[in-house]
């Protein structure tokens, strides 16, 4: 089974996927909002049916540095509930997101990403993040 990490911005909505082993994360792409949870559900959709044997969404929530709600989190928590309703035989975690946007930012500057290229993948990278982190947590979870 794999599991869909997701970057859930106010413009811009990331995507990332695990293998089948749940080993490896792999950005899968960058969705436009256009102001629409709608087309976000949409798209997912389709990443569903071409992706059939996804059984968990982790969603990243973007708290404040001292690790209190912010605005932007009660926003994400909506999206999170709009999730669980339609997607409720998937199981639907939340991970602190807290600085995956500067590592993106500081891993696209590493591979001289030109800027034009940017905006287009920093939600990307920072969903492989949030996967990846999540993914961490279970193994050293298991392993105590």
């Amino acid at each position: 089974m794999r599991m869909l990490g997701i970057d859930y911005g106010e413009a811009r909505v990331g995507i990332a996927i695990t293998d089948e082993l749940n080993i490896t994360v792999q950005g899968l792409e960058t969705i436009q909002r256009n102001g629409s949870d709608k087309v976000v559900l949409r798209r997912l959709d389709e990443i569903f049916e071409k992706y059939n044997n996804v059984d968990t969404i982790v969603v990243g929530m973007p708290l404040n540095l001292n690790g209190t709600i912010s605005e932007r989190a009660k926003i994400t928590e909506q999206f999170v509930h709009k999730l669980k309703c339609k997607y409720n035989k998937m199981k639907i975690e939340t991970m602190d997101e807290r600085l995956t946007t500067v590592e993106a930012h500081r891993t696209m500057n590493f591979l001289d990403v030109k800027k034009t290229k940017k905006r287009g993948i920093v939600d990307t990278i920072s969903a492989v993040y949030i996967l990846e982190t999540y993914l961490n947590k279970l193994k050293n979870t298991i392993q105590k």
